[in-house]
């Protein structure tokens, strides 16, 4: 447990930093949460590539477990419209994020034989899609209000162009699309830190 405590801390770091940074926005579609959520897709790929998916499983869930304690927390503190943390918004959030993150590991471990960045590249892809249509449609879609009758989520319903500019979609969708972009970049970006820290940490595997 004591070699994986780096990565279980900077995983808990990673996730009480998003669920405070979500409360603020950045421009018209994103809050500053959309930035540091997908640097724990980075802490899981590092965790797989050095000491395996058993250790990065284990990280995954300590992570899942703060993140429950955010949500709990979140739906203590009343905000100008409300709980800051909604029932939909707690359970799509949890769901999201091991869903996700445990389908990072599983594309992780598959792919690891194979050219260093592919296994990273990959499962970060695949993994941060997942993550954003489970929140986004769980938290907002109209489909779904059943989930919790006594929270209206009609704003996010409203008809809008896509990110101001495209197709006429339900406002959630352009926070989704816009989110899911940012991911995709930072999955780019998040190669290089991935190479180094590894080199450092694992040489011979890197």
């Amino acid at each position: 447990m004591t070699r994986i405590l780096p990565g279980i801390l900077a995983m808990a770091a990673i996730v009480v930093a998003s669920n405070i940074l979500v409360q603020f926005l950045f421009g018209q579609w994103l809050t500053w949460g959309a930035f540091t959520y997908p640097l724990a897709f980075l802490v899981t790929d590092v965790m797989n590539r050095v000491y395996g998916p058993g250790a990065a499983r284990k990280v995954v869930f300590a992570g899942f477990l703060v993140g429950l304690a955010c949500s709990f927390a979140g739906t203590r503190i009343t905000g100008e419209f409300g709980p800051l943390v909604t029932l939909r918004i707690a359970v799509g959030s949890g769901l999201a994020f091991l869903t996700a993150q445990m389908l990072d590991v599983a594309i992780f471990d598959r792919l690891r034989a194979g050219r260093w960045w592919r296994a990273p590249l990959a499962s970060t892809l695949v993994g941060s899609s997942v993550d954003t249509a489970l929140f986004f449609s769980v938290a907002f879609s109209g489909a779904l209000s059943f989930l919790e009758p006594g929270n209206d989520v009609s704003w996010a319903s409203e008809a809008l162009p896509l990110l101001g500019v495209g197709p006429v979609v339900p406002l959630w969708v352009s926070l989704a699309v816009a989110d899911w972009l940012v991911k995709l970049s930072l999955a780019l970006l998040a190669l290089v830190p991935f190479r180094m820290i590894v080199t450092k940490l694992a040489p011979q595997v890197a």
